[in-house]
């Protein structure tokens, strides 16, 4: 018998073990099955049929590469956590100073808040005070103006109506310019004189006199003019009646 002898080499990798294992089962399967074909026909007498070379099919198979589990982390355990330090007395005593302190700066400055609130209440009352005023005042000088515009407007409708009335009452019908003083003329001398009379109730001119500053040269002729004037007469309830008091300005200017 023949002996076939298997040589044991490295491995080298999972296909190319499986394919060099694939194959050496194969040709040992081979010569094994030529080997008993041998036997039985040398074992029967028979003269044996020539032998049918073999032939042996090899198949390459690739297999998957194997998965590689990933690994497990290790849970990492926390550090424990330091104990706290023991509070002392004195950590006591000024974690308390540092309370009674933040409460203290908080309740003073409320306090400052409260006044500035307080200070601007006041000031914003003072303004509203004096607008008010100045308003008030503004209004006070609008009305009395407009008081004294009125008062005004009446005085001067009531002197204009005194004086329609009082030309109404004694309307001048005559009146004649008194002569220029010759000596006046002369030495060219000029000026005013005002003479005051009474006008009866016949209209005439009764004692008249001279009032303010005349020139001596002017009192004459002045006064001879005024007893030439003729006056229509002041009806009082159908009755005529005397206006005392009547003046008349004569002006002297030589042309």
């Amino acid at each position: 018998m023949n002996s076939l002898t298997f040589q044991q080499q490295e491995p080298r990798g999972n296909a190319a073990n499986w394919r060099e294992h694939g194959l050496a089962l194969g040709m040992a399967a081979a010569l094994h099955l030529g080997l008993g074909v041998v036997l039985f026909n040398l074992s029967s007498g028979t003269p044996m049929a020539p032998a049918v070379a073999a032939v042996i099919k090899t198949q390459l198979l690739s297999l998957p590469a194997p998965v590689q589990q990933p690994a497990l982390a290790t849970p990492v355990e926390p550090a424990p956590a330091p104990a706290p330090a023991p509070v002392t007395k004195a950590a006591k005593v000024e974690q308390a100073d540092l309370a009674f302190k933040r409460v203290e700066q908080q309740r003073q400055q409320q306090a400052r808040r409260i006044e500035r609130e307080r200070q601007q209440r006041l000031r914003d009352e003072q303004v509203r005070h004096e607008r008010e005023q100045q308003r008030q005042a503004q209004q006070e000088q609008q009305r009395l103006a407009a008081a004294q515009r009125a008062e005004n407007q009446r005085q001067a409708a009531a002197d204009a109506e005194a004086q329609a009335a009082a030309s109404r009452q004694y309307l001048p019908i005559a009146k004649e310019a008194p002569d220029y003083p010759a000596r006046a003329l002369d030495r060219r001398i000029e000026g005013e004189c005002t003479v005051a009379y009474t006008v009866n109730a016949q209209g005439r001119v009764e004692n008249p006199q001279v009032v303010g500053n005349c020139h001596p040269l002017f009192v004459k002729p002045s006064l001879a003019a005024a007893r030439t004037f003729r006056y229509q007469p002041r009806v009082v309830d159908g009755q005529a009646v005397a206006v005392a008091n009547v003046k008349n300005t004569f002006t002297y200017r030589i042309q």
